[in-house]
């Protein structure tokens, strides 16, 4: 990419829950000479959070754009070196804005979680953005940097020891805390209602492989659905309930894997699911299994969706300041190879998951984009935080107080 761009940072969304969030960490980070601006479709709004920043982001710049108007983010995307999408649901909203950037060979990070639209600008943009260069990378928060970067570090860490490649692979859920805002909310909501109404976008989302880039050439490895009822687990000696986000973190995870020619096996097998220990475990993963099914079902149906519209947050409500600041979340994912060594990389932050420690990824994933790029993976095009960022992507976020660490058990 040329250097010789107007603004090296476009957060897009800038005055949605998260990204008013991404550009209060942005903001609070000593500045380091980047052109700011702050995008979306009023600039009335704009101004407004602007102002609320201080000092770090006066001479921030405000642009208009909307996802509406192409002419609008082809200019956008032409303007600055890394343009960061926080603007859901992305499906509905999402496609222009990654074609602006595959044309212009920008770099692009959101924090999407829909599969069908991942799917989309990878069959709309991955050539082009390979073309000019541009990395196109989605997931970059909660959903699905810990996911990745743990396969990612665990596989380095057995590739280091000649220990072979990476079989049964687990992330497990230790602990979690947090809330939930209306634009994911929003999101959740359309995909089921994508699921619902057509036959090939349920084959889509039910596909364990539906990121792949080469699907015909993925491994047999039997049934891989996500988990659905509760389960004990002998190998790493605990009760497992499902986890709602492994439906979009592991095909992303298994892109990674397909991207770097099946570097981490071809008998690779990953899940994700929550872990309980102790003598009430059965019981708990029981209840949080029952739970997920109801809450799925609860939004499903129109008649339980309005009465759950009325609980539940609304488009731009969020999380209150207390459930982000106390909200935390503890994950480990464990990994046997195939010379039977076993690792296990444990990964933590404070703040609320999707929220508080989800703005800090999505911020140094964009640090990361503009300031590593000599130091990145030689790749172009959609890809995932793994195979975009790697361990660059890692070292920072470690940095920013949320650890990355393997061991062997």
């Amino acid at each position: 990419m040329s250097p010789d761009r107007e603004l090296d940072i476009v957060i897009y969304g800038a005055t949605g829950f998260v990204g008013r969030l991404t550009t209060e960490y942005l903001a609070a980070r000593p500045s380091d000479g980047a052109r700011v601006a702050l995008a979306g479709r009023s600039r009335e709004r704009l101004e407004a959070v602007r102002a609320e920043l201080g000092p770090g982001a006066a001479d921030w710049d405000v642009r208009v754009a909307d996802t509406g108007e192409p002419a609008a983010l082809r200019a956008l995307a032409a303007s600055t070196r890394v343009l960061a999408s926080t603007v859901g649901p992305y499906r509905r909203h999402g496609l222009p804005v990654v074609e602006a950037c595959a044309q212009a060979g920008t770099h692009y990070a959101d924090l999407t979680g829909e599969v069908l639209f991942m799917r989309d600008s990878i069959d709309r943009a991955h050539a082009r953005a390979a073309a000019t260069g541009a990395r196109i990378v989605h997931g970059c928060g909660f959903d699905s940097i810990p996911s990745d970067l743990g396969v990612l570090l665990v596989h380095e860490a057995a590739q280091a020891d000649g220990a072979g490649s990476l079989e049964a692979t687990t992330l497990v859920v230790r602990g979690i805390s947090g809330g939930l805002s209306g634009g994911t909310l929003a999101s959740m909501q359309g995909m089921l209602d994508d699921a619902r109404s057509s036959a090939e976008a349920r084959r889509t989302m039910t596909d364990p492989y539906a990121l792949s880039p080469a699907r015909a050439s993925e491994p047999d490895l039997g049934p891989q659905r996500d988990l659905v009822v509760a389960e004990y687990d002998r190998d790493i000696g605990m009760w497992l309930a499902p986890f709602v986000m492994a439906a979009i973190n592991t095909r992303v995870v298994r892109r990674s894997n397909a991207l770097q020619d099946w570097a981490y096996g071809r008998r690779f097998r990953y899940r994700e699911a929550m872990g309980f220990s102790g003598p009430a475990a059965p019981v708990m993963a029981g209840a949080v299994a029952a739970a997920t099914v109801s809450m799925a079902a609860g939004l499903a149906f129109p008649p339980s969706r309005a009465l759950l519209g009325r609980l539940l947050p609304g488009p731009g409500e969020g999380p209150s300041e207390r459930t982000r600041r106390r909200g935390y979340f503890r994950l480990e994912t464990h990994a046997r190879t195939s010379t039977g060594a076993r690792y296990v990389c444990r990964m933590s932050a404070p703040g609320d998951p999707g929220y508080q420690a989800t703005a800090v990824m999505l911020g140094e994933a964009v640090l990361c984009l503009l300031r590593d790029e000599a130091r990145l993976p030689d790749a172009a095009g959609v890809l995932t935080p793994a195979t975009a960022m790697g361990t660059v992507l890692a070292d920072r976020l470690r940095a920013a107080g949320q650890p990355y660490d393997v061991a062997r058990p």
